[in-house]
């Protein structure tokens, strides 16, 4: 199938050994009662197999709606999802799981999330520091928070609970182009999701996270200008502001970057996409040929 056949947001690639796994939120079971998420394979980023189920809730695990945004990483010879969940009585939160092959079958390493139990988080992401210490940075989400932010929270070496308290690398209201959205509630905020931090070949850090801006869901970026996680973080121009976000980089079968990102930002209508980015002044760009 191409991905124009896949209705799945946050979109997360994963290149092992020359094949490509897809993962991603289930569109269809979004915003509401969830049981799993898929995998699907390629060779090529063109066409595509599945989807085959890497985790499925038979009953047994503590969450049972808002099942989003699996990333899988390779990590001292296993594979760790990061993914949030949400249960009754529990706030949102990122779990993570582990399995021996990318396909899974995923099961919880994690006693439930590993981010901070009071709070309202989403969107946890693996980093290894330039020490080869492990963290996970996550979103402190708006709806509680008022202006979301992006933390770091250092993990304990086997990567199953927190080894320390969170730090707030940036807030979402940084972004000057970004914009005040209402909740349902009432509430007012600004928002942030989906970070995904990547090293430049030159030892730059940047953290790719999305919000919305007047052009609807957008990608946006930020630069470290430590090269380290502690910052201090540094807005930088957007990479998509059509409507579309949540993305990270991987690289293709050519060896070239490509950003992944849902787009557009609708229900049943978000789609995959690819587009292909560069690394240039210290952080990551669309490459001009895609704008023509």
């Amino acid at each position: 199938m191409k991905l124009s056949e896949i209705n799945l947001r946050d979109p997360f690639v994963l290149n092992h050994r020359g094949r490509f796994y897809l993962y991603g939120t289930r569109g269809a079971t979004c915003w509401g009662p969830a049981d799993g998420f898929d995998a699907y394979v390629s060779d090529d980023l063109s066409e595509w197999s599945g989807p085959t189920v890497v985790f499925h809730n038979d009953g047994g695990f503590w969450a049972d709606r808002d099942y989003w945004a699996p990333e899988i990483h390779p990590h001292g010879g296993a594979f760790y999802m990061f993914a949030s969940f949400k249960g009754e009585g529990r706030r949102r939160g990122t779990a993570i799981l582990r399995a021996d092959s990318p396909l899974g079958p995923f099961l919880p390493w994690s006693d439930g999330p590993v981010t901070p139990g009071d709070w309202e988080c989403l969107d946890g992401t693996f980093h290894l520091d330039e020490a080869g210490h492990p963290w996970m940075v996550f979103c402190h989400e708006w709806v509680q928070a008022g202006d979301g932010s992006v933390c770091a929270l250092p993990l304990t070496e086997d990567l199953r609970s927190a080894a320390g308290a969170p730090t707030v690398l940036f807030h979402a209201s940084e972004a000057a182009w970004c914009k005040r959205m209402r909740h349902s509630s009432g509430m007012t905020g600004f928002v942030t999701d989906g970070p995904f931090l990547w090293r430049l070949t030159d030892g730059s850090l940047v953290c790719l996270w999305a919000s919305f801006s007047e052009g609807g869901y957008t990608q946006a970026q930020a630069r470290s200008d430590s090269g380290s996680i502690a910052g201090p973080w540094r807005q930088v121009e957007p990479l998509f502001m059509e409507n579309g976000g949540h993305g990270m980089a991987f690289r293709g079968p050519d060896g070239g970057l490509r950003l992944a990102l849902h787009s557009p930002n609708e229900h049943l209508k978000e789609r995959p996409r690819f587009i292909p980015v560069e690394e240039r002044d210290g952080r990551l760009r669309v490459c001009e040929e895609w704008k023509q």
